[in-house]
């Protein structure tokens, strides 16, 4: 492997960072840290039409929560900057200038209404409209290769507007190179001759990108699989500019969890589950799409869920730290076929995840929360909440839902737990218990519980009509953790207090 290996992130700034282009960046990342190299962040803005102000601070702070922080990138060591390719828009010109130059590309003259009625005869005909090699010199279309030098020169220097196509090469078997999809060969004949300056004044993606991973000495390409359409068109370019080309590598899409096709932010709402890093807002709209961030997902959670949509370590393991991950990313291991994304799978990693967090990490996440809703107890009790319960979260947002019990009284029992297991005589039975529970002195857990059940021996009952009334009054449902450890942290005066109440109202 190359000692210098560089390999950059390119978003587009025109919305939210589906997680599709955060795995990219991930793999991009993963890539350039095993091989000592650098990850850049270049925001290719070449299409203002469909800007979003709010998108590139999103790019980046997603990034940043990810804990896959770029090397270089917009105001950070901006060693072949600037990072925007709005930015450097002055640089494009000049290459696709020495395209025509060198007989690569060409002017073309045609208006949107012209290329219409061609697109219109062609489809009337049965066929597909291709601006190539079959007609671009035909005189049926208008562009340099039909115009003298000094017709063309007139139209330009009248305002005329006008694009740069790439003059693709005729006949040839183009054989291509994937660091993970192996040898590609292509027709050159099949291709199209694709805009590479726009009558705007800006470049395409085309132009651009192959001029700025130039320029930036990208050693790497790695991208999604929508751009394996483009490597023919891109590995021409650096050979008409007769530059050495980078590796290319194209990620396996990451697939719906249900039918066919790639994962979109509609699966997301209409299967309940976030497709977005962060939280956005639509700031026309005033829409709001879910983020993993706020639905409670661990950011380390996050990534190793995400590598394991397309790449595997070859090995039963399946939680691996970041550094792990870095030391064992391999290209070779990334699948050419797609990734299904389990929301389900998702949420076992988080869990996983948070089962490996010490109870006093997830203490302080759980204080906020109860803060917020004007609940205020000693860190140590919380402690040992959180420690009876985590076993059964997912998410540290689930803690509340698992432990209300603990810290507010019962106001309303589960109808059905009540119908089953509160019935005539359980009220004296519990009047009783109440007493019971008075005379202990010794109320650790291991105590009560033992009294308790000595007790119930003693009356010669089952187990279940003590046992199943007693947490329904205490919890308002059969559920929580072991139930002498509720009542030795409540405490016998409110454990007193539950029982009395849940008697008065079932």
């Amino acid at each position: 492997m190359e000692s210098n290996v560089r390999v950059r992130f390119a978003p587009s700034p025109t919305g939210p960072l589906h997680i599709g282009g955060v795995r990219t960046a991930l793999f991009n990342y993963l890539f350039a840290k095993k091989y000592n190299g650098t990850f850049v962040l270049r925001i290719e803005d070449t299409d203002q039409t469909r800007y979003v102000a709010n998108a590139e601070k999103y790019i980046i702070d997603a990034l940043e929560w990810c804990n896959i922080p770029i090397d270089e990138g917009p105001g950070k060591n901006e060693k072949f900057g600037p990072y925007r390719q709005s930015e450097r828009k002055y640089l494009y010109k000049k290459y696709a200038d020495n395209l025509i130059e060198t007989g690569w590309a060409y002017y073309c003259f045609d208006t949107t209404e012209e290329l219409e009625a061609h697109r219109k005869e062609h489809e009337a005909s049965g066929k597909t409209f291709i601006y190539n090699w079959h007609n671009r010199d035909q005189g049926s279309l208008v562009n340099s290769l039909v115009l003298t030098d000094n017709e063309v020169q007139s139209r330009i220097n009248s305002g005329e507007n006008y694009v740069i196509r790439f003059k693709t090469p005729q006949d040839e078997l183009l054989r291509m190179e994937d660091e993970i999809r192996g040898n590609i060969k292509i027709d050159t004949n099949t291709l199209d001759d694709k805009i590479l300056f726009k009558g705007d004044g800006m470049p395409t993606y085309h132009l651009a990108n192959i001029v700025d991973d130039h320029l930036m000495e990208i050693s790497h390409v790695i991208r999604g699989e929508e751009w394996l359409p483009s490597m023919p068109l891109h590995i021409l370019l650096y050979r008409a500019f007769g530059w050495n080309t980078p590796k290319f590598a194209h990620l396996p899409l990451i697939l719906k969890p249900v039918g066919k096709g790639k994962l979109s932010k509609r699966d997301g709402d209409k299967l309940g589950f976030p497709v977005f890093p962060l939280e956005y807002t639509n700031e026309v709209s005033g829409d709001i799409s879910r983020g993993y961030k706020e639905d409670g997902y661990f950011s380390e959670s996050f990534i190793n869920m995400l590598a394991f949509l397309g790449w595997n370590p070859g090995t039963e393991q399946e939680i691996f730290s970041l550094k792990e991950l870095v030391d064992n990313f391999d290209l070779k291991r990334v699948s050419k076929s797609g990734a299904k994304f389990s929301p389900e799978k998702a949420s076992w990693f988080n869990q996983q995840y948070m089962q490996a967090k010490s109870d006093i990490e997830l203490t302080d996440l759980y204080l906020p929360i109860l803060e917020q809703k004007g609940i205020t107890k000693d860190k140590d009790f919380v402690l040992n909440v959180v420690s009876s319960i985590k076993e059964r979260a997912v998410f540290v947002g689930d803690f509340w839902d698992l432990s209300s019990f603990f810290f507010e009284t019962p106001t309303s029992y589960d109808a059905k737990a009540s119908k089953k297991n509160w019935k005539e005589g359980t009220s004296e039975l519990m009047t009783e218990l109440i007493k019971i529970i008075s005379s202990i002195e010794d109320f650790s857990s291991e105590n009560t519980e033992k009294e308790i059940k000595e007790w119930i021996t003693a009356k010669e009952i089952g187990f279940g009509k003590v046992m199943q009334p007693l947490r329904l009054s205490l919890v308002g449902k059969l559920a929580g953790p072991h139930l002498f450890d509720i009542i030795a942290m409540i405490g016998k005066e409110e454990a007193i207090k539950r029982l009395e109440n849940a008697i008065e109202k079932l």
